[in-house]
């Protein structure tokens, strides 16, 4: 394939009329695949059947019945297993239900009725509130502060994390910016890590709100897609060493690791932020599902623990992402017209077009048969203002299924990107 944007008008139609007649032939097969979600695939649930048949008759846990009430903070056990992927002691670890995304929208709402341990007041009492989103992004976090009337404020997402001059600055100055969404490993949708002087640079970084928080969603702590085990700066110990110890609100869960819709989730932090969760989670619960917890507990014991479990996941997961990024080189390599990421773990690959073209794409897609995430999806309020980014997710679907859905969407791109450069030779 050509450089695209190098070519003259009579030539880039020859060009896209090839690539028209090649995607009405993908489009007639009139297939039916998606890769619209970061959804685990059914063989990756299959490595955690074993917890269908668990806890069996011993429901006992260090002398704790977990069919009853009690527990708030969650199983010790569990929470020492856990505790070292997230890098904070277990006594400040509280586990929750199944989905982290509810822990955040829980803390978001407590900060907003009641404040942190740091607010002056409640957040609902400011005259605005606003989150610093770098971009691209996950989606289900704008839509927490779209909920809330919380402004979100984009920065660029870079190499090495969020861009920390802008973050830096606008902090700096702006008293009514409370968070800032964090996914620190394996980013979604871009599967950045943030580098360690990017950590270091958020725990440390003067800010006008005394309660301002990090809301460091870690979902992919573990989430190798390479036998490098990426590690990062650890945001506890740093924020504690810079002054500010209170600044982290730390999420995870085994989501991606045992069940996804059976998870456990948990929330992490300084001793003040622990007590200050669990005593507003006290408000909504007696205590977590500590069958579950038990469950979960078992299986890490007789699986190896959580890092052999997840080798087990990567060896479904990596060949999906090289068939990803192998089509990618193959059909838009030398075109001109895309770019995309090579992530070392996660879930998702972040595909970027011409300016203008990613709407087009997931349009074409969705008329030959291949469901995308809504372009927009990565920005706050679904708005990518260069309309440019386009997160694509392989886990869910088979590797066939895989194979032929990105070779639609190369094409895709193509006739997009063909179409937006015979206006531009045409005006």
């Amino acid at each position: 394939m050509p450089n695209l944007t190098t070519l003259g008008a009579h030539d880039l139609r020859a060009v896209h009329e090839d690539i028209r007649r090649r995607y009405q032939a993908f489009a007639e097969r009139k297939l039916k695949l998606n890769l619209t979600r970061g959804k685990p695939s059914s063989k990756q649930l299959d490595l955690c059947n074993e917890l269908l048949s668990l806890p069996g008759a011993d429901y006992l846990a260090g002398g704790v019945d977990t069919r009853n009430y009690g527990e708030l903070q969650g199983l010790p056990e569990l929470r020492a297993q856990l505790a070292p992927i997230f890098g904070v002691s277990p006594d400040r670890v509280i586990l929750g239900d199944n989905a982290s995304l509810s822990l955040m929208h829980d803390a978001v709402v407590y900060s907003m009725l009641k404040g942190t341990v740091d607010s002056e007041k409640p957040w609902s009492r400011e005259s605005r509130v606003a989150f610093i989103c770098p971009v691209p992004g996950y989606d289900r976090h704008f839509s927490i502060c779209a909920q809330f009337g919380i402004e979100m404020i984009p920065v660029p997402m870079l190499a090495t994390g969020p861009d920390m001059d802008a973050v830096e600055k606008l902090v700096a100055a702006d008293p009514q910016i409370k968070g800032m969404w964090c996914v620190p490993k394996y980013s979604n949708p871009c599967g950045t890590v943030y580098a360690n002087e990017t950590v270091e640079r958020l725990a440390k970084m003067k800010t006008a709100a005394r309660d301002f928080r990090l809301f460091w969603d870690n979902a992919y702590a573990v989430h190798h897609l390479t036998a490098e085990r990426v590690e990062i700066a650890n945001i506890d110990e740093l924020c504690a060493r810079h002054g500010n110890p209170n600044r982290a609100f730390i999420f995870g869960s085994t989501s991606k690791i045992t069940f996804a819709g059976a998870g456990v989730a948990l929330f992490a932090g300084s001793k003040d932020n622990a007590a200050w969760y669990l005593k507003n989670m006290s408000m909504r619960t007696i205590g977590g599902d500590k069958v579950n917890q038990l469950r979960h507990i078992r299986l890490f014991n007789s699986n190896g623990g959580v890092a052999a479990l997840m080798d087990r996941h990567r060896e479904s997961l990596a060949p999906k992402f090289e068939q990803v990024l192998n089509t990618f080189e193959q059909v838009l390599g030398d075109s001109g017209v895309a770019k995309w990421t090579r992530p070392k773990g996660g879930y998702f690959i972040s595909l970027e077009v011409l300016d203008g073209c990613a709407k087009r794409v997931v349009q074409l897609a969705k008329e030959a048969g291949v469901e995308l995430t809504p372009a927009g999806a990565t920005h706050p309020l679904g708005k990518d203002p260069q309309d440019r980014f386009i997160r694509i997710a392989p886990s869910f679907p088979e590797l066939a299924e895989v194979t032929e859905a990105v070779q639609g969407v190369a094409v895709c791109v193509l006739l997009a990107a063909t179409e937006k450069l015979l206006q531009s030779h045409a005006g």
